[in-house]
């Protein structure tokens, strides 16, 4: 018997999207998403969750027409256009997982699009949770052929170079988040829609998180056969 397609709502989010007093902006974006139980095997993996995360990046360059790509290094992801002029580089990514959640997280670190003072200060995250594991109705949720998970989308702390400085900061953070956050905004709803495939075969798989040990690993298997 066939699965049953996964299905996908968005969420009006409990926070809004903010300015603060400081010019910094903030937003979240979440879903709720019902998928099939057998698709969740191994999801919570380090590279997993690169992957759906990776996802995001390849969703906007897809409706970017490849105007936006991005550039993967162990310790950073460079957000270009055209792959030459650097909108946001973000700092190596963290990755969290327990048994019903994960999460990546990256610290915004520079570029065109980040105002100076606001390096290092920001983050970007995109989480995912497992409703049968949440604590609430789980023996009923367990027994369920598919699994309710909400995935979410945010941005935290974030300095927008449009913004400018001085008085105009908070005037400029205003007029980026009637522009830039309301189409990042978007994007984000339109990936959060086709996250349930959780099939990414277009994706960048250079520098994934379990390359970061392989070297380590390479030493200890040299070390046992001296």
């Amino acid at each position: 018997m066939a699965a049953d397609e996964p299905t996908v709502s968005i969420r009006k989010p409990t926070q809004r999207s903010s300015v603060r007093t400081t010019g910094a902006v903030g937003s979240i974006q979440e879903a709720e998403i019902t998928v099939d139980r057998s698709l969740l095997d191994g999801i919570w993996t380090a590279d997993n969750l690169e992957l759906i995360a990776r996802g995001y990046w390849a969703f906007l360059r897809r409706i970017s027409l490849g105007i936006i790509r991005v550039e993967y290094a162990i310790a950073s992801r460079t957000v270009t256009a055209f792959g030459r002029i650097p909108l946001l580089r973000f700092g190596a990514p963290a990755y969290e997982a327990t048994e019903g959640a994960g999460r990546v997280e990256w610290p915004i670190d520079r570029g065109l699009l980040v105002a100076s003072e606001g390096r290092g200060k920001g983050a970007l995250r995109v989480s995912v949770v497992r409703c049968d594991r949440d604590g609430v109705d789980d023996e009923a949720d367990r027994k369920l052929e598919q699994v309710r998970l909400i995935a979410r989308i945010e941005v935290e702390n974030f300095y927008p170079g449009l913004r400018g400085r001085g008085r105009f900061a908070r005037i400029g953070a205003w007029i980026y988040a009637q522009t830039q956050l309301r189409i990042h905004v978007l994007v984000c709803n339109g990936y959060l829609r086709h996250l349930p495939r959780l099939d990414f075969p277009t994706v960048d798989r250079t520098s994934m998180p379990s390359e970061r040990v392989r070297p380590q690993a390479s030493k200890s298997s040299e070390a046992s056969r001296a």
